[in-house]
């Protein structure tokens, strides 16, 4: 039986990445840090955005759609998405960015931070997807990103709450890419370390600004442009999951 012939080598510098011009994303969380860096980044290649976010901010981008939702209200949600798809004649891209933090020890974080995490971070990532997802569908390709965290891939002390919604997260996106890969739709976790934002500061959340732990942080176009990344790499391939920290942040486990 004769052997199939290997495929053909890229010619040299001509690597076929995705060219994002005209692709259509949402963004939740994208009225600052990440998920205003990645609309920028986009924005930049030639993609439409869509920027979904509690206060319907987000950087003022040529033909870019600002939306005030509440990931946590799977109606609101669902007719964000839908003005998004309509806006730009269907979906190629759902970012789940949208989140909170809150660190101390298990029993020192407050209740309503519990449960603002587990609604925001999970709930809301779920109710990003069901109601992207069948626009993906109809285009018949598409990319979810789920921005979790390195939290998400191992249990920190001073996190624990945290971690459980970055772990489902993770799962989440996982399951999502072995249900939807046959129908052309990838599925990643983009698993940061700490990142400059301001991201759990204030209300005794855990951060601090001016702290070395802090500034030392990677920021927020580093994550964008790992976001880009994934996105551009050509479509008979999958980035599973890739995971970043700051040279200054200590290894655990």
């Amino acid at each position: 039986m004769s052997q199939p012939s290997a495929p053909t080598p890229y010619p040299n510098g001509t690597y076929p990445a995705e060219d994002l011009t005209g692709r259509a994303a949402v963004i939740s969380g994208a009225s600052s840090g990440i998920g205003e860096a990645l609309a920028h980044a986009l924005a930049a290649r030639g993609a439409r955005v869509a920027l979904l976010s509690r206060s319907g901010g987000g950087p003022d981008l040529p033909g870019a759609l600002r939306l005030a939702v509440d990931v946590t209200d799977s109606a609101a949600v669902d007719a964000a998405v839908g003005a998004a798809a309509a806006e730009f004649g269907g979906l190629d891209i759902a970012v789940a960015n949208a989140g909170v933090g809150s660190y101390g020890g298990f029993l020192d974080v407050p209740r309503r931070h519990d449960t603002e995490m587990v609604a925001t971070n999970v709930t809301g990532t779920i109710n990003l997807y069901r109601a992207a997802v069948p626009f993906l569908l109809e285009r018949g390709r598409g990319d979810l990103v789920t921005v979790t965290s390195e939290a998400g891939r191992r249990g920190f002390p001073g996190e624990a709450v945290y971690c459980a919604t970055k772990f489902a997260q993770v799962g989440l996106t996982r399951a999502l890419d072995g249900e939807l890969r046959e129908h052309g739709i990838r599925a990643t976790n983009i698993c940061p370390g700490g990142v400059w934002t301001n991201f759990a500061m204030g209300d005794g959340r855990g951060r601090q600004h001016g702290s070395t732990q802090v500034e030392d942080m990677m920021r927020a176009d580093d994550v964008a442009e790992l976001i880009v990344f994934v996105l551009t790499r050509p479509r008979h391939m999958r980035i599973l999951e890739s995971a970043l920290r700051p040279m200054s942040e200590q290894q655990w486990g």
